[in-house]
């Protein structure tokens, strides 16, 4: 009996290409946006008086930018952080990391980069009269504090690094060549 349970799960996910708990996920989500759009109207996505301001369109428009200009971007840029290490690793043969870096340095920048998309208007000082007017404020601290944000980010990566490291130095790698050498 359990054997034909794996062989079915087995052949589900060769044909589906993942978990049967996945496609039960994504049937869910289908379902609870079907729900939002019954209940609050499609009249709510979607402007008839200036089509573009549309939450449709620009549902539509972000997931074009998204597929088309910022995934092979980002993943340029992930390739290209992954080269230079391994480049970094291939000169200096010496470089043995028992913890890679690459996680520690990609969700600093994941966060630069969100926080960034979301804080852009303010950094770049657009609408500054309609912002001071509306708040009495000015949108000068928007790049300092964004600045600020990420040196945090980075601050807080290299230390969660650093502390992995010497976990990992302290324990594991030492151990192994006490043990090595003691033979």
């Amino acid at each position: 009996m359990m054997h034909t349970v794996q062989r079915t799960r087995l052949l589900f996910t060769r044909f589906y290409g993942a978990h049967p708990l996945h496609l039960l996920a994504m049937c869910f989500a289908a379902a609870l946006v079907g729900y939002v759009v019954y209940v609050a109207g499609i009249e709510t996505f979607w402007n008839r008086n200036v089509w573009w301001q549309s939450i449709a369109v620009w549902f539509a428009g972000a997931v074009v930018a998204h597929d088309l200009v910022l995934f092979p971007l980002y993943s340029l840029a992930d390739r290209s952080l992954t080269s230079g290490m391994n480049a970094l690793r291939g000169r200096s043969p010496r470089i043995a990391w028992t913890v890679s870096p690459l996680n520690y340095i990609r969700i600093p920048l994941m966060g630069t980069a969100l926080t960034f998309v979301v804080f852009f208007p303010g950094i770049i000082a657009q609408g500054s009269e309609s912002f001071t007017s509306a708040t009495g404020l000015t949108q000068d601290p928007y790049l300092g504090r964004w600045l600020a944000l990420i040196a945090c980010f980075f601050g807080v990566s290299a230390l969660a690094y650093a502390l992995r490291l010497a976990l990992s130095v302290g324990s594991g790698a030492e151990s192994s060549t006490n043990h090595r050498r003691s033979m």
